[in-house]
């Protein structure tokens, strides 16, 4: 097993260490605050006191009542809650449903698997910036529309669609309106009424919390949002998602929003500096382009092709730097990312694209020591002097 502490670590898309703080206070509720906050006993209702305490914390985070959020085991099962829920509640509607051709694949499978039982998709294209064009959604809403599902930012490229606009559109023509936030929150401050969303999914461990907690957002006043049960056996979460909670990993997933609440600013402003060295210097060599938009993107993601290289090999050659050519939750697959295909790159230039994405532990060491590992493995085949 590789040695964490000599790893040079610019993968936080795909995942995050936890933060000493949250660990710290995750830890009594591993050990003697064991109890399950569905039991009657003084024990287990003394623990779910916590739960509410951490629910009302982590809602209003996002500006979101309590009640208004369930917990899930992360972003991928929030989405499927989301999704099927809404097709199952409101097919008397329409079943059409509307997302993006770059989305994760967490949405793209599970509205595949809608299309398999009568749903129609569609897959709105991107331009080669990686934004969706406005208009091809208007043109694409209908009477039976019932569901726009909009990634915040991308995990692969950092391109942050226009949410407060799509959204705007979504309730003008009274459809709902879903964005899988999952590398948005606890990098940028959201507001699901300034925003107009009405389901919101995202995971701990994106966010310095632990693997195996996320979250659902369901918006209960106003545009009341209805969901059909995905998983059933005992009612916990408003009936939504049976199943004991995970206490650790709520308790963990409330102070990792606590602290981000607090850094936000302070991360955003170091975080960008690193990553625009990063960026500027890579870019200089020959050979070389961003993929995505410049501006329209998070702050600590850059994603750029190097014609000519393998991505795969590159990142083979890097022991002790961890990066990634696409989405962790895809590298098995040995395919181009759809994302840079549906941004118009070619197979060659997908495989040929690295992302680098930076978290608040990196430093300008780090960046440093990135650049000249990158250069020296690419320098003999472009024939550097």
């Amino acid at each position: 097993m590789l040695d964490p502490d000599k790893i040079l670590y610019l993968d936080y898309n795909s995942t995050t260490p936890i933060d000493p703080r949250v660990l710290d206070v995750m830890l009594p509720f591993l050990k003697g605050n064991f109890a399950n906050p569905s039991s009657t006993h003084h024990f287990g209702q003394s623990i779910n006191e916590n739960v509410k305490q951490a629910r009302e914390q982590i809602a209003n985070f996002i500006n979101a009542e309590s009640k208004e959020l369930i917990f899930t085991s992360g972003a991928t099962e929030a989405i499927n809650i989301a999704i099927k829920g809404v097709a199952e509640s409101y097919f008397n509607k329409g079943k059409h449903i509307i997302t993006v051709s770059t989305e994760h694949k967490a949405v793209l499978d599970t509205c595949k698997d809608l299309e398999r039982k009568g749903f129609e998709i569609t897959y709105l294209t991107v331009q080669p910036n990686g934004l969706i064009d406005i208009e091809e959604l208007k043109r694409s809403i209908r009477t039976e529309t019932v569901l726009v599902s909009v990634m915040y930012v991308n995990n692969e490229t950092g391109v942050m669609q226009p949410i407060k606009e799509i959204s705007k559109v979504a309730r003008e023509n009274g459809v709902l309106f879903m964005t899988d936030a999952t590398q948005a929150v606890g990098k940028i401050e959201i507001d699901v009424d300034n925003l107009g969303i009405d389901l919101l999914c995202f995971s701990g461990h994106k966010m310095y919390a632990p693997k195996g907690i996320g979250a659902l957002y369901i918006r209960q006043r106003g545009n009341k949002v209805k969901l059909k049960a995905q998983i059933h056996g005992g009612g916990h979460e408003q009936g939504l998602r049976s199943g004991t909670l995970n206490v650790p990993g709520i308790i963990a997933l409330a102070k990792a929003c606590e602290i981000a609440g607090q850094e936000i600013k302070q991360n955003q402003k170091k975080i960008t500096q690193l990553r625009d060295k990063l960026e500027y210097e890579l870019l200089k060599l020959p050979n070389t382009f961003l993929n995505g938009d410049s501006k329209n993107r998070i702050y600590n993601t850059t994603n750029i092709c190097f014609i000519g290289q393998d991505a795969n090999v590159l990142i083979g050659r890097m022991k002790e730097i961890a990066l990634s050519n696409g989405s962790a939750c895809s590298s098995a697959i040995i395919e181009p990312s759809h994302v840079l295909t549906s941004m118009g790159l070619s197979t060659e230039n997908s495989f040929a694209s690295l992302r680098f994405s930076l978290g608040k532990q990196n430093n300008i060491e780090d960046i440093e020591q990135a650049i000249e590992k990158i250069k020296e493995l690419t320098q003999s085949d472009f024939n550097y002097a």
